[in-house]
């Protein structure tokens, strides 16, 4: 990698500060918050405001705010996005790092699809493909994005009385227990599946949001049984958190710390 350039370290800085707080700042806070020369912040945030980054505050002299041009670079961005190609490229790094198989799925109706996957290295793995449909209610990835329906949404998916189709022995076949199931994947943040759509298989999940906060996706990591055990299950759910937030900040969303 090059050499930083101080000045626009400095100038990404101040930027940054923007995205925490009431949203406007004085050169003396910026000062303050990042420990720089007074002269130093005065043309920086001079330099900004006249490139429109940043713009005066109606009112409160000395004080600033985003401008219209980091709107439109995020808006440009915005428009190139692609939520396959995005979780392709996190799916990847994800597998790379654990060697089991790693999808990334939407929610159309009562079913997922995947729309991106990368395979596990091992001879024994989980077999699918990119395109693939199941019921969401037996795959942690659909687990995970029924659980972020809001209760009317979900309840005329899935009414009381009716019966779920299932794909093993395991599968959630009770409407009254997927909603139970569901409260404790919402508590949690995290969907584990048990053997529920394939009878050698559990996987793991956690949910991908836009820059909305809107869940949009699920990401889940797929393994055998031979290799599956509570130690892994642990290590798995975090590496799922990790991967679904990285396909989350590339969506545009912001976590709050």
């Amino acid at each position: 990698m090059g050499r930083l350039v101080p000045a626009v370290t400095r100038a990404l800085d101040i930027l940054e500060l923007f995205l925490d707080g009431d949203g406007a700042l004085s050169a003396p806070d910026i000062v303050r918050r990042l420990q720089l020369p007074r002269t130093t912040v005065h043309e920086l945030v001079t330099t900004l405001a006249a490139r429109k980054y940043i713009v005066p505050v109606p009112g409160q002299p000395g004080r600033y705010r985003l401008g219209v041009r980091p709107y439109q670079l995020g808006a440009r961005y915005a428009e190139h996005l692609d939520l396959a190609a995005e979780g392709q490229q996190v799916a990847r790094t994800v597998a790379e790092t654990c060697d089991e198989t790693v999808h990334v799925a939407i929610l159309e109706d009562t079913d997922v699809i995947y729309i991106a996957k990368v395979d596990s290295t091992h001879a024994v793995r989980m077999v699918s493909a990119a395109g693939r449909r199941l019921p969401a209610h037996c795959t942690s990835v659909g687990k995970m994005l029924l659980a972020s329906l809001p209760e009317p949404e979900l309840a005329g998916r899935f009414p009381d009385g009716a019966e779920l189709a299932a794909m093993t022995p395991n599968s959630i076949t009770d409407p009254a227990a997927l909603r139970e199931t569901l409260t404790r994947i919402r508590e949690r943040g995290i969907a584990v599946e048990n053997r529920e759509s394939n009878p050698d298989v559990s996987c793991v999940a956690a949910p991908v949001r836009d820059r909305t906060g809107r869940v949009v996706a699920a990401l889940s990591i797929s393994v055998p049984m031979i290799r599956w055990s509570e130690e892994r299950r642990a290590e798995l759910e975090e590496l799922a958190v990790k991967g679904a937030t990285d396909l989350s900040e590339r969506l545009g969303h912001r976590s709050v710390a």
